[in-house]
């Protein structure tokens, strides 16, 4: 997963801070939580195939996260360069 892609799942638009991405983590973690599936139908196929998309849509919200939170470490300790190319 690229950054791009992580940014895309999360709606998150750059320069982003922690507490944005922490915020539209925790929203991704709400809607798609698997268990939340359990009463929205009595049809024991259906849940399982939303239990996995929920499943799998929390995975990518985890990875996204991760691939983000690196990023934004990664750029806030990196020394910003002014236009002649000096740290």
């Amino acid at each position: 997963m690229t950054v791009e892609h992580a940014l895309l799942l999360l709606n998150l638009t750059e320069p982003f801070s922690h507490d944005a991405l922490q915020q539209r983590y925790e929203e991704g973690r709400r809607v798609w939580f698997p268990s939340r599936y359990a009463g929205l139908t009595n049809n024991p196929a259906k849940y399982m195939e939303m239990y996995k998309k929920g499943e799998t849509k929390t995975k990518e919200i985890h990875a996204a996260y991760q691939i983000l939170s690196d990023h934004l470490l990664n750029s806030r300790s990196s020394p910003q360069k002014d236009d002649h190319g000096a740290a």
